[in-house]
């Protein structure tokens, strides 16, 4: 079995090399020249880590991200409301890892050229189109190196190209542009003084207004970390059409971003120093898509953001998309006809992650400081004032069982 992989993204990379490690043959084809170390923060969770680990990746993220030992959920202004363990500290067998996306996608790289050779990943490949029969998937490449037009042969096609994907386009035209909830969101990341032992992560804020601060590496000194931060608000109406196309190359407008900055508090880290030493900050409107009844057409099929784009709460995009590889990988290797296997995978990824999507337009976890927030805007002494602890928890704990976060988790400390 061959299979063809649309997109050299953390999704389409770690499907290459649960392939690989399953015994099957694949290609990535990335339509950029170059593939950099671009982007700013992700999590990475004990589920998402076991599939990597599994595969002999957990020295590498030792190397390049920060154990996260626990995450804060605060007030807009200050005041914790949970207080919650993380990996290790949180009774896993594996840990939670804070990591730079592009050192992310960099070493799962050097990964599939080292294992799988050098020309497993084939850039300056743009898909133009493609077309299956009972014995196979033809995809059609511009190469912008040599000007012309390729032919690649396969048993499969996987589309792993994001949130524009091509592939998810031409099997769904009518579907249009992605849905924006009207939250504009502010990154960067930069050197920084360490903050609550130098592996803590806050999330300060609901939906309207929400800051997030973690740091993803260590820092050029013992005592700093590079420390990645969001500012995230709502600036337009749930449903309108988003103000610029979906990526990360916009430069983010410091001066609309000052405005904002004062909107938090925190007692732990000086965030607006944090932003203004910043040097590269990016703008980004918060994007996705409604779930789709199907992913797999015949022999080709989605995976990562082109199948299930969401809202980044509850640290799940990178980690659904290492979900997927590894079930279509096992679904592949298991089964003799590849667009059963691809059925088996859908099955078994399709209504799973739906839920999460649409779980995240509802705040996802972060739902714990929107509450607190609706019944007490202008913060609050006592939280048991406030809301029940348990309550909070709960909205925790639903959310981890629905997204598979709970997994792996043996000797929960009590919290």
């Amino acid at each position: 079995m061959k299979v063809v992989i649309v997109g050299a993204g953390i999704g389409g990379l770690t499907t290459a090399l649960r392939l690989h490690h399953a015994g099957i043959e694949c290609v990535v084809h990335e339509q950029s020249e170059r593939i950099a170390e671009l982007g700013v923060g992700i999590n990475a969770l004990p589920h998402a880590v076991k599939e990597l680990a599994a595969i002999g990746l957990l020295d590498s993220l030792d190397e390049i991200g920060i154990r996260t030992r626990e995450l804060f959920y605060t007030h807009r202004l200050g005041q914790v409301i949970l207080r919650k363990p993380c990996g290790v500290d949180a009774g896993f067998t594996l840990p939670q890892f804070c990591l730079h996306r592009g050192r992310l996608q960099g070493l799962l790289l050097r990964a599939v050229r080292e294992r799988l050779g050098p020309g497993a990943v084939r850039t300056g490949h743009r898909l133009t189109g493609f077309d299956q029969d009972a014995s196979g998937v033809r995809a059609q490449f511009a190469d912008r190196r040599g000007g012309t037009e390729v032919t690649v042969h396969g048993d499969v096609l996987v589309a792993a190209d994001g949130i524009h994907s091509t592939v998810r386009s031409r099997l769904f035209p009518a579907e249009g542009p992605p849905r924006w909830n009207g939250v504009l969101m502010w990154r960067g990341a930069t050197d920084w003084p360490e903050f609550g032992g130098g592996r803590s992560m806050i999330v300060a804020g609901g939906t309207a207004a929400k800051l997030v601060i973690y740091p993803i590496a260590q820092g050029r000194r013992a005592d700093t970390r590079l420390t990645n931060w969001a500012i995230c608000i709502q600036t337009g109406q749930p449903g309108a059409a988003p103000p610029e196309r979906q990526d990360w190359a916009k430069p983010g407008d410091r001066a609309e971003l000052a405005r904002h900055v004062g909107r938090f508090s925190s007692a732990v880290v000086d965030h607006a120093g944090l932003v203004e030493a910043t040097e590269e900050i990016f703008e980004f409107p918060m994007c996705d898509r409604d779930p789709l009844p199907a992913w797999s057409h015949g022999r080709v099929t989605l995976l990562g953001d082109a199948a299930h784009p969401m809202y980044p709460m509850g640290s799940n995009g990178a980690g659904q998309a290492i979900l997927d590889a590894t079930s279509l990988a096992g679904h592949l290797a298991r089964h003799a006809d590849p667009a059963g296997a691809l059925r088996a995978y859908e099955d078994d990824r399709l209504a799973a992650t739906s839920e999460v999507v649409l779980r995240n337009r509802r705040g996802g976890p972060e739902n714990v400081i929107d509450e607190v927030e609706r019944r007490a805007p202008d913060g609050f002494s006592r939280l048991e004032d406030v809301i029940d602890a348990a309550a909070l928890e709960a909205i925790v704990t639903g959310y981890a069982q629905v997204t598979g976060a709970s997994q792996q988790q043996v000797n929960a400390p009590g919290r």
